[in-house]
């Protein structure tokens, strides 16, 4: 039973998601231009290519979202999202700005990006579950 259990189980997505602070504390938030939760806010991240580390992708996933470099640090978090046909495994990794003045721009699966303050995260309409579990690891913003 527990075979057949695993052959009809959806696939894994490694994924990735990057938990950005700058120096007032705020942190960086994309609104999603693809499904899944599209139109929803949430943290830069996406799937890991072949070949590359969390940290890579992470590091990568920031880039092409925000415009923004980073550093990758540890992992705060993991969850899983099952979106049916696939469950994405996400691990959530503390980014370090390297960017001297950065100004996020959104781009490729973003259609917006900001450093959003604790008020400001309140008020959008972020991804299930998104604010819970950022609370839980202790990484919302001041």
């Amino acid at each position: 039973m527990a075979a057949c259990e695993r052959e009809n189980s959806p696939p894994v997505v490694p994924c990735v998601g990057a938990i950005v602070h700058d120096d007032a504390r705020r942190l960086l938030v994309i609104r999603r231009g693809q499904e899944p939760s599209r139109g929803l806010w949430s943290v830069p991240g996406g799937r890991v290519e072949p070949g590359e580390t969390a940290a890579q992708a992470v590091e990568r996933e920031v880039l092409e979202e925000t415009g923004l470099r980073v550093r990758a640090g540890r992992v705060v978090g993991r969850v899983r999202i099952d979106a049916g046909a696939v469950v994405y495994d996400v691990a959530d990794l503390a980014c370090e700005l390297l960017d001297p003045d950065p100004v996020p721009r959104a781009g490729d699966d973003a259609t917006e990006a900001v450093f959003a303050d604790a008020a400001t995260l309140a008020a959008l309409a972020c991804t299930p579950r998104l604010v819970e579990t950022l609370g839980g690891w202790g990484v919302l913003p001041d």
